[in-house]
């Protein structure tokens, strides 16, 4: 049997009729990167605790070895990589079943803050080297995608041998046809992305040295 990679989406959230990491995610359901893995997909509820119970009955189902969450980051220009989940969470907006935490910690007395396990650097540089647009970004924000991002850091930090992260993608051209000015990037190239970024985090071991960071 091959080892599970899981990968995850988000369903429409804040008035959208689609979002964008589901419509890549699924479209690498059963994919194999090599001869030993093959990528299962779940679509996550845009719900605080709700995605977190998804996604670790998901990890306890699977064991996978490998785990990218993929969500929507809308007026983004690029592959955000994201490095640090923190414990905080406040919602601008009321999540799908109308929760709207202010200033709460995603697991009181937890961690203040996690980084994402994947070579972020290598996999930049590689993505760059492609011609797709890509970012190592330092805030995941405070709303769901944090909230789960936290919450995976933290299912596996007992687990080394687990690699995780998240990646915010833009809106779809379809979306961003709407807000004058706004960055998209289609479907097709984030399933591109994401499959160098799922190739490189099973054979990166060690990540390069690399001017990422930012001065703002």
């Amino acid at each position: 049997m091959k080892q599970p990679i899981l990968l995850t989406g988000f369903a429409p959230f804040g008035g959208e009729s689609i979002n964008p990491s589901w419509q890549a995610v699924q479209q690498l359901q059963g994919w194999q990167p090599d001869e030993e893995t093959q990528v299962q997909t779940i679509e996550l509820p845009c719900v605080f605790a709700q995605s977190l119970e998804v996604l670790q009955a998901a990890i306890q189902q699977l064991n996978p070895v490998l785990v990218i969450a993929v969500g929507q980051a809308g007026g983004r220009t690029a592959i955000s990589l994201e490095k640090v989940a923190i414990n905080y969470q406040d919602a601008r907006i009321a999540d799908n079943a109308g929760n709207q935490p202010l200033g709460e910690p995603v697991f009181a007395g937890g961690a203040t803050a996690y980084f994402s396990t994947l070579p972020l650097k290598a996999i930049l540089q590689s993505l760059r080297q492609q011609g797709i647009p890509a970012e190592i970004s330092y805030s995941a924000g405070t709303f769901v995608c944090n909230h789960v991002f936290y919450g995976l850091m933290h299912a596996v930090a007992t687990t080394p041998k687990v690699r995780a992260g998240f990646v915010h993608i833009p809106y779809l051209p379809s979306q961003a046809v709407r807000f004058a000015g706004s960055a998209s990037m289609t479907a097709e190239l984030v399933v591109a992305a994401l499959k160098q970024i799922i190739l490189l985090s099973l054979q990166q071991q060690q990540d390069v040295i690399l001017a990422a960071g930012t001065l703002d």
